[in-house]
């Protein structure tokens, strides 16, 4: 757990009213199926910030479905993508040892002080990963963010390990850069 994170929880209680496990178990009682519910219900219930809203749902989360078990369920039935992810996976936490990898339920999000990566399975036979590049063109291969909207300004669609190159790397590493 990162030291942020670890302030974030012991000031919890003073800044949100509860602790963290006060907060897990009023959502275990609502059992929200998306995480943006959760978040809602807490910033317009509780007057709960969005930062540790976020914080609280994420973590939440954690005690349901380990990262390990996220990131296996995405894989179902599409495990000849499994390869590119784990290629890309020690990539991306090699930019730097403030790189969070944060699997949620479709995706893994690779987050520095603001996402910059989104690794997701989208087809059986595609991943979409998502990179925030603002600014910067569009090619054939560096195509718009397509369904990942403002999460991300560009996408790039990988159908097997060799399209994870140099080219995919330099780009992904100015995602990190940028994102301090």
């Amino acid at each position: 757990m990162s030291d942020a994170l670890q302030t974030m929880i012991n000031n919890m209680p003073e800044k949100t009213g509860k602790s963290l496990e006060e907060w897990k178990k009023i959502l275990k009682a609502k059992a929200f199926a998306k995480h943006s519910e959760g978040v809602k219900f807490l910033k317009t219930e509780h007057g709960v910030t969005h930062g540790f809203a976020n914080t609280i749902v994420t973590l939440s989360k954690d005690d349901n479905n380990s990262n390990e078990d996220l990131v296996t369920n995405q894989y179902k039935g599409k495990e000849n993508l499994f390869p590119i992810y784990e290629k890309l996976l020690p990539i991306v936490k090699g930019f730097g040892n403030d790189v969070t990898v944060t699997p949620k339920k479709t995706s893994v999000s690779a987050i520095r002080k603001r996402q910059f990566v989104l690794i997701k399975p989208a087809t059986k036979t595609r991943i979409d990963l998502g990179l925030k590049l603002p600014d910067k063109p569009t090619t054939d291969r560096f195509g718009n963010s397509g369904p990942f909207g403002t999460m991300c300004t560009h996408r790039v669609q990988l159908t097997s390990v060799e399209d994870v190159d140099d080219e995919l790397i330099g780009w992904m590493r100015e995602a990190y850069e940028m994102a301090n």
